[in-house]
């Protein structure tokens, strides 16, 4: 868990870091990135403010891109390298998490107080779920014991087709 999580939830160290609690809301990621820009020095803007609202409201897993289009309905002034300055703070300060998922693209998500969890991505049309399984989970920390392995962190991505494409590439194949 890093210092930004633990002061804005005012939550326990060891839930937060076996990803148990609430995400965030708006209004607690933009106080907890002030207390973080106050901390380094850096100076607090209306559209740092704007861009982590807009983050904060959306869902799923969103390119700097879509994060510009969204955050300039607000205000059309918000300019691409203050998007990407601003993922940068919360990356940095654990609000929240880069992901690659093979497509070229850096997609952004929250991670403060949010479970862990994992994705599948489609392959075809790049839809991502996510999900969280006990038994994976456990597995793992089976494994890494058996080989006096010590876990910091993971990520498991599981890459194929979703149901949706492989149902439409089976109608193709029909005459």
């Amino acid at each position: 868990m890093t210092h930004v999580e633990h002061e804005a939830k005012g939550g326990n160290t060891r839930d937060a870091e076996r990803g148990r609690g609430r995400p965030l809301d708006t209004g607690a990621a933009t106080a907890a990135l002030a207390a973080y820009l106050a901390r380094k020095g850096l100076k607090h803007s209306r559209q740092r403010e704007r861009i982590v609202q807009t983050f904060f409201g959306l869902s799923g897993h969103v390119t700097v891109e879509e994060l510009v289009a969204h955050a300039r309905r607000n205000d059309p002034r918000v300019s691409v390298a203050t998007v990407y300055r601003t993922m940068k703070l919360l990356v940095e300060c654990g609000l929240a998490s880069a992901r690659q998922f093979g497509d070229g693209q850096t997609r952004y998500e929250p991670s403060a107080g949010r479970a862990h969890h994992d994705h599948l991505i489609c392959t075809v049309c790049g839809d991502i779920v996510e999900f969280a399984n006990e038994k994976i989970e456990s597995l793992q920390e089976t494994i890494a014991r058996r080989h006096g392995f010590e876990v910091e962190r993971h990520k498991l991505e599981l890459y194929g087709r979703c149901a949706r494409c492989r149902k439409g590439a089976r109608s193709e194949e029909r005459p």
